[in-house]
């Protein structure tokens, strides 16, 4: 005989597959951004007032409130702000631990792209390491951000952390 249900112990894990279909409508901004990696370009867009470069572009500039919609494109290469060293398997993983995320400021650009960064030891990471992009074969472009493969590093010498401190 079980116990009565007031007597049992909480459930406090529940396991159950999940799925979740969604579609996306990106608009006229981020639909510019993600074409234009189909080129192997990175296109942003550019506040006329205060002349800072946004990875999409936006509808309006968030500091001035003014559309910052005039197209820039901005380099494949950058410096890392911030990154995170990824030791810890899952299963959406792109590669077998451990591996890099980085915060990537492309040159041009004034705020950071999210990616990974390989060919670098995970310990070798830092603030300030210059990189570039590694593209996917030409048959492989399309408007998304996995035309990029990955970031690797440039082996110029570092950005000083003045350069990127306004970004992080």
């Amino acid at each position: 005989m079980s116990a009565p249900p007031d007597e049992r112990p909480p459930v406090t894990v529940l396991q159950a597959p999940v799925r979740l279909d969604y579609t996306v409508t990106a608009g006229h901004h981020l639909s510019t951004y993600l074409r234009a990696l189909a080129d192997r370009k990175i296109v942003g867009g550019r506040c006329p007032e205060c002349h800072k470069v946004y990875l999409p572009a936006r509808g309006a500039c968030p500091t001035c409130g003014v559309p910052a919609d005039a197209p820039v494109e901005v380099a494949d290469q950058g410096t890392v702000t911030t990154f995170c060293v990824i030791r810890i398997p899952f299963d959406a993983a792109p590669f077998p631990p451990p591996y890099v995320a980085v915060a990537i400021l492309l040159d041009g650009a004034d705020m950071p792209i999210f990616h990974l960064v390989r060919g670098i030891e995970p310990d070798a990471a830092r603030m300030g390491m210059r990189v570039r992009a590694v593209w996917v074969p030409d048959d492989q472009l399309g408007p998304t951000l996995a035309s990029i493969r990955w970031f690797e590093a440039t082996g110029e010498p570092d950005a000083p952390f003045e350069a990127i401190a306004s970004h992080l």
